[in-house]
């Protein structure tokens, strides 16, 4: 077990071996539509890489989720085939956001050993994504 201080500092340290081994700059929260994002997210049960949306309003919420739901056929077929769709994923604080995401279990940010496959998995599986987002971003924002 780990304290706070001790986690901070190994998450800390797994994101900037991540950025030095796999140096690029990522799109994530600068994807020009508001509430829409994509992420990566490494906790110490699993890692993902996901387009969320997260604005106030459910009914801008259902309406991004829709467009996205509409492009499913296209992401399965040539982009990630094991991509999974949650219209009301729940966070850990609590809160449901819309999210379609790639998942590795059983790795853990704690565990240096689950590191490099980990790292390949967030690289690979967010290049996709983005190459996705960007070639259909117009037709989700419109």
């Amino acid at each position: 077990m780990f304290s706070k201080g001790e986690s901070k500092k190994i998450r800390q340290e797994f994101w900037t071996t991540f950025g030095i081994t796999y140096p690029k700059k990522w799109l994530l929260y600068n994807t020009k539509i508001k509430d829409v994002t994509l992420k990566f997210t490494f906790t110490t049960k699993l890692a993902q890489v996901s387009i969320d949306v997260e604005p106030q309003d459910e009914v801008i919420r259902a309406y991004y989720y829709d467009k996205l739901l509409s492009l499913k056929n296209i992401i399965i077929s040539e982009y990630l085939d094991d991509i999974i769709f949650d219209e009301f994923y729940e966070l850990e604080n609590g809160k449901v956001i819309s999210r379609i995401y790639v998942e590795l279990p059983n790795v853990s940010v704690h565990n240096r050993k689950t590191w490099d496959d980990t790292m390949k998995f967030l690289h690979d599986k967010m290049l996709k994504l983005e190459i996705f987002f960007l070639e259909y971003k117009d037709f989700i924002e419109s």
